[in-house]
This record gives C-alpha cells, structure tokens and sequence, in this order.
C-alpha cells in the first residue's frame, strides 16, 4: 500500500476510492467513442461478471467482518448481519418502489417508480444512479471501518482498497450498459458518453458519507457493512442477473457469473 495513500484522512481514502469506481463507469461509458454497438454476448457476459463480483464483494468484504465486529462488540453474532442485510434490502426496495427508472433494455411503458414525463435517457441513469449508492456506501464503509482499528475482524486498508477495486471492475459494463443503448437510439457519442459516466457521479458521495457514518457512530460498523452488502445483493437479483439472463446467451451469463465470484474471491482471499 503507497505511503502517501495510508497517510491520508480516511474521508480522503473513501473519496479517492469512490472517484476511481466513477472513472472505471466514465471507461465503460467510453466504448460508445469507438462504436455504436457491443455485441449482446459480451455485454451479457459481462453483467453476469458483474453480478458474480457484487456477490463475493457482499460475503468476503461485507458479510464477513460484521460477523466478526459483532461478535467482537459482545453482540449475538447473527444479529447485526442479519438485520442490517434485511435493512439494505428494504431501503433499495423503497427506493426502487418511488424513484422514477427505466431499467436497460425495457420499453418506457415498462418505467418504474412513481409516473413521470422524463425522457427515457434520465430513467435510464436513474436506474444505474439508484443501483450505483450502495456500492459507493460499501466502499465508504470499508475505509471507515479500517480507520476504526478493525484489522483483527478483517476490515484493513487492504481489504477496503480490494473492494474498491472489484466494484471498479463490474462498473465498467454498467457505464457501457448505459451509453449503448442511448447511441443506438440516436443520440451523439458525446451525449450517451456523459449520461453513462453521470450513473456513476454517486459513488464518491455515497462513499464519503458512508465513511463519515461509521466515523461519527462506531457501534453501527457491523450493521453498516450488512446493510452494504444487502442493498448489493437486491440489486444484483433484481437488476444484473434478470438483465444477463434476458437474451439467448444465458449459459455465457452464468459462466461470467462465476468468473465474476472467482476474481472477487480470489482478490479479497489474497490482497484483503
């Protein structure tokens, strides 16, 4: 780990860690620079990819440490995992239910969220913006809790800055999930560019507040984390893997699914 980097405030990491999972969906967004369209495969490839990080990132980086801080705090172990998992989930439930989005590939009849007369290209980076949060949460928790001297249950700068980077890697198909299907539908290069890299604006704002949270209330770090991981999970059931699964290539899916895990797995296990 660079010196300077361990040196800074850990509002400073988290924010720095946010911004780079933005640059990764401004990178993804940027495939519409170079051509109109990705072939369905791939991109379905990559969702399930995608999913399968977000779901190793939940257990490994999540999951895990709040297991071992609650029982580290005298806390039933079960409990803040539990409950803060059912609250992640409930929170991205309620939000889906009013927040206006169009989910990627969907018809603007199939809009969901309270009725709305926004174009179809703002529902869809709502929709990305609404899934973006608790990622960025996950990453600001990770740094808070590393700076809360939680090494012994797992939560280190290591393993804060390896989240950071798997949930860089799956963010590239998301920016490139958005920008897509705008240039297919006639917009520029330069517009669909800047509404799939906007989808990911979120994340270091969710990523600072997220450190600050755990900071300023340090008997929330357990439910913290599970919250993270349960707003990730809800979105990766009801968002990536229904998207991956939509086409003919479902078994290419389910393959990037695991390679997805895998790489997840394997980055938390060794670098975490």
């Amino acid at each position: 780990m660079a010196t300077w980097f361990e040196a800074l405030d850990p509002i400073m990491q988290a924010l720095l860690a946010g911004i780079f999972t933005w640059t990764v969906t401004a990178l993804g967004a940027a495939l519409v620079f170079f051509t109109r369209t990705v072939n369905r495969a791939l991109l379905d490839a990559m969702m399930g990819f995608a999913a399968g990080v977000m779901i190793a990132a939940s257990f490994f980086s999540l999951l895990l440490p709040s297991i071992d801080m609650a029982e580290a705090q005298g806390l039933p172990a079960w409990l803040p995992a539990t409950a803060g998992f059912l609250l992640g989930g409930l929170f991205l439930r309620l939000a889906d239910q009013f927040l206006p989005h169009l989910h990627v590939g969907a018809k603007m009849s199939e809009a969901e969220g309270v009725s709305t007369s926004w174009q179809r290209a703002t529902l869809l980076v709502l929709a990305i913006t609404l899934h973006n949060i608790p990622e960025g949460l996950a990453v600001g928790v990770a740094f808070g809790a590393a700076a809360a001297g939680m090494a012994a249950e797992g939560a280190t700068l290591a393993a804060a800055v390896t989240l950071a980077i798997g949930i860089g890697l799956q963010n590239f198909p998301e920016g490139t999930s958005v920008s897509m299907p705008l240039r297919g539908e006639g917009l520029s290069p330069l517009k669909s560019f800047w509404y799939g890299q906007l989808s990911g604006v979120v994340e270091p704002v969710s990523a600072v507040l997220g450190a600050a949270a755990v900071l300023a209330v340090r008997p929330l770090l357990p439910y913290a984390l599970s919250f993270a991981a349960g707003a990730m999970i809800y979105v990766v059931v009801e968002e990536l893997i229904p998207e991956s699964q939509r086409h003919e290539h479902t078994d290419l899916a389910t393959m990037g699914a695991l390679i997805g895990f895998a790489v997840m797995m394997f980055l938390d296990v060794s670098l975490g």
